[in-house]
């Protein structure tokens, strides 16, 4: 695909682009699906639609009986747009304005409640449409991170609980949900397992609690441990350009011991803390169904980004490239990190020089900091302008979460390759509402 369609797509676009590959969405999402079943657990897996904007995973979910979790009108319409059922719907996301409460209500959506007044709001939402009971989750705060901004305290669930009784027919309390930082697994199925404790607490009340949501948070690996750990402990500010340093704390885990579909099986076969055998056994013998909202795991291999490159400077023993796009379309650069895998250079010349060539990245803009690569990549031939970088595996988080039309430039599109074991691949731009 490189030698041939990818320059073709670059002169096409006269600029960045992003390629999408739905059939590795797929194969994720059937990955994971399997392994539920594999488990003998009562699961369903939602797409993180905040992870990427476009439409076409949003298709690839609804075709294959997956929903999408969203967090503001526009998603919803956007999924509901794309074929998949209100009921597939969850609906995340702090402080939910009317609008989106009234299509999530109307369309019968499953709502994560993540406060008292937003409860509040559902059951008044519900009781003046009269069409649907409200589905909601209540989000618990977790207690291992006391300060974050998501879920409520014991006193508040219990709150909440009577509140849910209280309001009888207009709601169905479906069950808990929780918002956990980073990728441990361990933290994952413990709260998991005090989530079922509370289900079954919540059904002696009459109310139904048979399903928990444990959100995001699957982790997925880039790279292999030897080349990670390797590359973290011999990093120093030589390797970059103008002496930049990054603390390890700063990175992403771009290695994980299992990652996507594997994590989920080992999060399964973890043994909570507080006993019962494991996270799989507790859901199994409660009757509770496991609802997953990945994003990044589900994105795996699923895209990557093109740049042309336009110039090249000469600095001291390395080369700094100038790109036609901006590193907001790497969003990692912006939170104070370095996106890790290394670009793919494709030249277009074939007398291009072989050696190495170490050189650095830069955007088009006239900010110091829009570097899209600050590390001295050794590349085996020597970049020049009309030459082509593809960052790989940017699907997840990094293609347009901080897109911007800075300086007037256009987004860079969306190119969605299908069929990829065809001989001359087919390409189409991506569907995504605007």
């Amino acid at each position: 695909m490189a030698s041939g369609l990818l320059p073709e797509l670059a002169y096409a676009f006269g600029g960045p682009f992003h390629f999408l590959l739905p059939d590795a969405f797929a194969t994720n999402l059937r990955g994971m699906q399997e392994t539920l079943s594999a488990a003998g657990v009562d699961g369903f897996v939602y797409f993180a639609k905040k992870a990427n904007k476009a439409a076409v995973f949003v298709e690839q979910a609804a075709a294959h009986g997956a929903g999408v979790d969203v967090a503001s009108t526009a998603e919803l319409r956007e999924a509901l747009g794309h074929a998949v059922p209100g009921e597939h719907l969850v609906v995340t996301g702090p402080a939910k304005d009317p609008t989106l409460l009234r299509l999530a209500v109307t369309h019968g959506a499953l709502i994560a409640v993540d406060a008292l007044d937003e409860l509040d709001a559902v059951i008044t939402t519900a009781l003046a449409g009269r069409i649907r009971p409200a589905r909601i989750l209540l989000r618990v705060l977790p207690p291992a991170q006391p300060h974050s901004r998501f879920g409520m305290s014991d006193s508040e669930l219990t709150t909440a609980l009577q509140r849910c009784v209280e309001a009888g027919d207009a709601l169905r309390m479906e069950g808990f949900s929780f918002h956990l930082s980073g990728y441990a697994l361990q933290p994952r199925a413990d709260l998991a397992a005090r989530l079922v404790e509370r289900c079954l607490k919540a059904r002696v009340m009459g109310l139904e609690a048979r399903r928990i949501s444990i959100g995001g948070g699957l982790p997925i690996s880039y790279t292999d441990a030897d080349n990670w750990h390797t590359f973290l402990e011999a990093q120093k500010p030589t390797h970059y350009h103008a002496g930049k340093s990054f603390k390890s704390s700063d990175f992403y885990p771009y290695h994980s011991p299992a990652s996507g579909a594997h994590a989920l099986a080992a999060l399964l076969e973890t043994l909570p803390e507080d006993g019962g055998g494991t996270l799989a056994r507790i859901l199994t013998d409660a009757g509770v169904e496991l609802l997953l909202e990945p994003g990044r795991a589900l994105l795996d291999q699923a895209g990557a980004t093109v740049f042309t490159v336009r110039g090249a400077k000469e600095r001291d023993g390395y080369q700094l490239l100038t790109v036609d796009g901006t590193s907001l379309s790497l969003s990692e650069q912006w939170f104070n990190s370095e996106y890790v895998p290394d670009p793919l250079l494709i030249p277009l010349q074939p007398d291009a020089p072989v050696g190495m060539f170490p050189a650095s990245v830069g955007a088009a803009t006239c900010l110091e900091s829009d570097m899209l690569t600050w590390r001295k990549i050794a590349f085996p031939r020597q970049p020049r302008a009309g030459d082509l970088l593809l960052y790989p595996n940017t699907a997840g988080y990094q293609m347009d979460s901080n897109e911007s039309p800075f300086h007037d430039l256009p987004l860079p599109p969306k190119v969605v390759i299908d069929h990829t074991d065809r001989p001359h691949p087919r390409w189409r731009l991506d569907r995504h509402f605007t």
